[in-house]
This record gives structure tokens, sequence and C-alpha cells, in this order.
């Protein structure tokens, strides 16, 4: 009972205070995860996913997984609204498996003057070509990639937020990383990347 009085003791401002300061602190992250993650509606996920932290608030245990948690809340919420819509099984992609972007650039040499030919087409890449790249992927593969490779979930985490099968999850990963090389090439190929000093912003 005591310790009933002294949660209750709080005051609200407080409490509101402190997630005011938390989400100043993740915003940016959550802001790049959104736009990784959707292509139009990042700015309305990221208002979405602070409501339900605002409302989930008090339930924090760990004030320093509240990164992560804020995270797994946008997450969640970026399911939830796949599952509305139905996309994670829409979309028929052709098989990646049978292309290799690095044996591509060494046949196709897009730079022939260059002593490190596969580092030069990496490096034509900004950031915002990569966000393109990966927003070209479908939801299925786009999804597993972001979490497992830039937000460093691991696949077991990934395949209980979406109530998926390891196996399902692993494989999905490995075609999206296919899908991934191929989509960059063609990239390249439609915005002058392929070319000594290439775009690069």
């Amino acid at each position: 009972m005591l310790t009933k009085r002294k949660a209750d003791a709080v005051p609200e401002h407080q409490s509101k205070d402190a997630f005011q300061q938390l989400a100043r602190a993740q915003l940016p992250r959550l802001v790049s995860l959104a736009r990784a993650l959707t292509r139009d509606d990042a700015e309305d996920l990221v208002q979405d996913a602070l409501l339900r932290g605002f409302q989930a608030f008090g339930e924090l245990r760990e004030p320093e997984a509240a990164g992560k948690w804020l995270r797994v809340i946008l997450i969640n919420t970026f399911r939830d609204r796949l599952r509305r819509q139905s996309h994670m099984n829409e979309i028929p992609v052709a098989d990646p498996d049978d292309f290799s972007l690095f044996r591509t650039i060494t046949d196709e040499d897009p730079f022939p003057y260059s002593d490190s030919l596969h580092l030069d087409f990496l490096c034509a890449f900004g950031k915002e070509d990569v966000r393109q790249v990966l927003l070209r992927l479908p939801e299925r593969y786009r999804v597993p990639l972001i979490l497992c490779h830039m937000e460093g979930f691991a696949t077991k985490e990934i395949a209980k937020m979406f109530n998926a099968p390891l196996g399902t999850v692993l494989a999905r990963l490995h075609r999206g990383r296919k899908a991934f090389e191929r989509e960059m090439w063609s990239y390249a190929e439609e915005n002058g990347l392929l070319k000594e000093g290439g775009r690069n912003e």
C-alpha cells in the first residue's frame, strides 16, 4: 500500500515531462526508422507510435531500455497497419536467388579504371539512395532487413513481433538480401551511378 501511495503521489506533469524528454531524444532515430519502413506516411507513423508510447509510459520498467521500447512500439504500430492493409502477402517478386551483385559488378566492370571496383560501387550510394532501394522491396522482405541489419533486432525477436515462424523470417532475410542486391544494381543503372565520379549525395 505504501508503494502505491508513493506512485500515486508522483505529479502527472512529471511523467509527461519525462516522456517528452524521451521523445525528443529518440525522435531522429524514430523518424529514420519510419522513413525506412514506409513510403509516404512516416510522420503519421511516428505520431501514432508516440501516442501509444505516451499512453503506455507508466508500464516502462527499465528506463535505460526506453529507446528500444519506443522503437518496438513504432514497429508494432507499423505491423498493425500492415495487417489492416494485408500488405505482407502482396506484390509477387521475381526469384532473386539467381542474381549475384558481386558477379554482376565484376562482369559489367562499370568503373574500368578502378582498383577497388566493388567498393567504388557501394560508395556511389548516398543515404537517400539506399532508402529508395529499400522502398522498392515488398514489405515482407524490406521489414526484416531493416529490423535485423539496421536496427539490430535478433531474428527471434523479429519472428515474435510478427508472429511468424523463425524459418520464415530467415528465408525472408535471405531472399531480401538478394532482392536488395538486384535492386541496387537496377537503381544504379537508372540513376547514373555506374560511371566514374557517379552521383553520391
